[in-house]
């Protein structure tokens, strides 16, 4: 195999059921692609059920006879998650691959149903009670991972604001994401923790570097009109932003509690490799501390704690 990774490298993934977040577009649908090609059946867990069904035809008509279903996930409110996880049990007694792909960026402040904080509710509360909502169909599976997308905007200098979490006193659009995105981190390392003495399901994280996707949509708007003349230039397509995510999700070399990136100049496009994260993200009482908070806020507790 080179250094140069890409999808060609993913192995056979007949017999392995795989649950894509966000797959109708951009990373997750590429990634979905991807997978389905190589003989997965795949769950395009997405908000919109219509959108969807749209993404699954676009991937059976690149790959015919791929084996896809759609479930509707809606991640800003606990209830729908519960839902989908229940109608996931019923219809799957095993899990291979969870993807928490999906996700939103620097939009106005919005809160969830719940009252969280939009993106720290989606990307990162949302993923956490899916998965450990799921996790009991994965840890009988050997060789099952939780794949995790973070990004470089991870390094946000305030690390995770613990005295307001909800951004209740000011909002920063930008640090808030980069809060998401750190507690990604955090919540991957912390989870193969715990994983890691039963040894069948694993933990990682991956990262897409400076990818051309929908969520730019959210930028402010001198910066969106430079992007198309730029987006050349800096960002790279979604099928090449996705392979972080699949090698840390079909890889047989990777490893729990690891993080993949570009390899190109400050990670921000290239070919996946092993990256490192920011020390913060490594630090075990801070993982320890949002993984309480986690439980507290979300209701959900894992059944390896």
């Amino acid at each position: 195999m080179s250094d140069k990774w890409t999808e060609l490298d993913v192995p056979q993934q007949r017999d392995r059921v795989a649950v894509v977040t966000g797959a109708n577009t951009g990373l997750g649908f590429e990634t979905a692609r991807v997978l389905a090609e190589r003989g997965a059946s795949v769950v395009l867990a997405v908000r919109d059920i219509e959108k969807g069904k749209q993404a699954a035809a676009r991937i059976a008509a690149q790959a015919p006879g791929a084996d896809l279903a759609i479930q509707r996930l809606d991640l800003t409110s606990l209830d729908a998650i519960r839902a989908a996880a229940a109608e996931l049990h019923s219809r799957y007694p095993k899990i291979d691959l969870l993807i928490n792909n999906a996700g939103v960026m620097t939009p106005p402040k919005r809160t969830t149903r719940d009252g969280f904080e939009l993106q720290f509710g989606v990307n990162h509360l949302g993923h956490f009670a899916l998965t450990g909502l799921l996790l009991d169909r994965m840890l009988p599976v050997p060789g099952s991972r939780v794949v995790t997308v973070s990004s470089v905007a991870h390094r946000v200098r305030a690390g995770i604001r613990f005295e307001d979490l909800q951004w209740e006193r000011s909002y920063d659009r930008v640090a808030a994401y980069g809060q998401s995105k750190l507690a990604n981190l955090l919540f991957t390392y912390e989870l193969q923790r715990r994983l890691a003495p039963l040894g069948s399901t694993v933990a990682v994280a991956a990262h897409p570097g400076v990818a051309a996707t929908e969520l730019v949509r959210n930028l402010p708007a001198p910066v969106r009109v430079v992007l198309p003349a730029i987006m050349p230039l800096f960002f790279q397509a979604p099928a090449r932003g996705a392979l972080p995510t699949l090698r840390a999700a079909t890889d047989p070399a990777v490893l729990g509690g690891q993080y993949y990136g570009p390899d190109g100049w400050r990670e921000n496009r290239g070919y996946p490799r092993l990256v490192t994260s920011s020390d913060q993200s490594h630090d075990q009482a801070v993982q320890r501390r949002l993984w309480d908070v986690s439980e507290q806020l979300t209701g959900v507790t894992y059944p390896i704690d």
